[in-house]
Parts: C-alpha cells; sequence; structure tokens
C-alpha cells in the first residue's frame, strides 16, 4: 500500500505476470516476485483513502501481510535524515481528540475509543506487527541498512514548522509523521493481517522548505528496502537473518 504511484514505480517493475486490475474505486497491480503473489496498489493521499483501499483489497484477497511503504517526515532530534528508513513500532492518530482551553486531549480523555477489539479498547495508539518490523531490523543489519525502529504519527495536517513537529516528536515520543500509516495499521489490526510499515525520509519537519526535501530518494530507498524484504521471505531455506518466532 502507498498513497501515490510515484511509491510504488519500482516494485511495479518487479512484478512478473503483472495484471492491472479495479476493486470499487481502487486499482491495483497483480503479480509476482519471485514466487510470492505481491499486490500494489496506490490508494491515495490521507487517511480516508488508505483506510478504503486496504479494507477493499484485504476484503479481496486477504493477504498474509501488509506493507505500507512511502515517504515520511523526520522530526527534528529523531537521527534520521534524508534517504534513511524507518520502520514503524506502533502508529498514532496524532489529529482524533480534542483542543480544550488546556490544550490537546486524545481519544482516551473523550473516553472514545477509535476501535474495540473484544474487550480491548484502542485510542489514538496502534501496534503494528513486532514480528515483520523485527525480521525487517535483521534484515536491515545484515546488508548495512540503516534503519531506524520508533513511533510514527498519522496526522491530516502535515506539521510545516519546527515548532509543531517538535510538539508532536515530544508528546508521542515519535520519530517521524505521515498522512496514512495509522489508517491502514487500524484496519490490518481489525481484520487480523499483520502489518509492515517502512518509509523512506523525504524532508525533516522543520519550517516548510520543499526546495530541501528528495521525495525520489526516499521513495526508492523504500521501494529497495521492501524488495529485499520480499525477496527473503520468497527464500526462506536462504534467509539472510536469524528467523524470529512469531507473536503468540
Amino acid at each position: 500500500m502507498t498513497a501515490v504511484p510515484q511509491e510504488m514505480t519500482l516494485l511495479e517493475h518487479a512484478l512478473t505476470n503483472a495484471v492491472r486490475q479495479t476493486a470499487t474505486a481502487f486499482e491495483y497491480a497483480e503479480g509476482t516476485i519471485g514466487t510470492l503473489p505481491v499486490l500494489l496498489c496506490a490508494g491515495g493521499v490521507g487517511k480516508i483513502n488508505a483506510a478504503a483501499a486496504t479494507a477493499t483489497l484485504i476484503e479481496r484477497c486477504r493477504p498474509h501481510l501488509v506493507i505500507n511503504t512511502g515517504c515520511a517526515g523526520a522530526y527534528p532530534g529523531s537521527g534520521l535524515s534524508i534517504g534513511h528508513l524507518a520502520v514503524a513500532s506502533n502508529e498514532i492518530l496524532g489529529d482524533e481528540g480534542v483542543l480544550t482551553t488546556g490544550g490537546w486531549r486524545d481519544l482516551r480523555f473523550m473516553e472514545l475509543p477509535s476501535f474495540m477489539q473484544g474487550k480491548r479498547a484502542y485510542h489514538n495508539e496502534i501496534p503494528l506487527s513486532k514480528h515483520a518490523a523485527e525480521k525487517a531490523m535483521q534484515l536491515a543489519d545484515y546488508y548495512g541498512v540503516l534503519l531506524m525502529r520508533g513511533r510514527f504519527v498519522t496526522v491530516s495536517t502535515c506539521s510545516g514548522t519546527r515548532q509543531r513537529g517538535e510538539t508532536l516528536a515530544r508528546h508521542f515520543n515519535a520519530i517521524a509523521e505521515s498522512m496514512e500509516g495509522a489508517a491502514v495499521a487500524q484496519i490490518c489490526l481489525r481484520s487480523g493481517v499483520d502489518c509492515l510499515e517502512i518509509r523512506g525520509i523525504s524532508n525533516l519537519v522543520v519550517d516548510r522548505d520543499m526546495s530541501a526535501w528528495d521525495i525520489p530518494r526516499a521513495a526508492e530507498s523504500a521501494q529497495r528496502f521492501v524488495l529485499k524484504y520480499l525477496e527473503d521471505l520468497d527464500r526462506p531455506e536462504l534467509s539472510a537473518f536469524v528467523q524470529v518466532a512469531p507473536e503468540r
């Protein structure tokens, strides 16, 4: 799952026997990478598009794993730079809540879960697959790729000032932000499908200056790593890293 086609171009070129199809209002490419069946979809920018596309395609295809990839902005102090890679341990709904005279408060304060799973209530924080993220970290270590793991924030309004970025980073103890991640993660959690989020850093979250951004580099870095991840999944007997025990 990506937001825009630019974030899946290399992955689509790697598909063999590729076929373009449409599910509801979402176009996707289906094929194989090695022997793995792979589906690619640029669902659109923002949480609404991401959630709808993910839900539609999970319902149609029932995948073993959803990989959400693309670009992200890195928060000041995260240690990330343009072109680096980051993997989400948890996703945070950074906008959902209420603005009070005492400041912003989250869904827990409002006593409004974003969704329930049995008796467990999820508010603003959505966990992703620990198993998939750990495999990504070990693969990155094997290839000498810098991959940082941490909490991501999903926003509807991108942080265009250093002050806003520092506020979110500090409040959520987060390293990066995007506009889709928590939506994809939540749909996967609801559906019982593992979710891995890998993003390339296109910019630092400082006062907005797009002349300093490098979206092509970020998108390429993320896709090249996802290809390595898929290739390794396709050859478990030749795995480049120690197998991680599945979550229980």
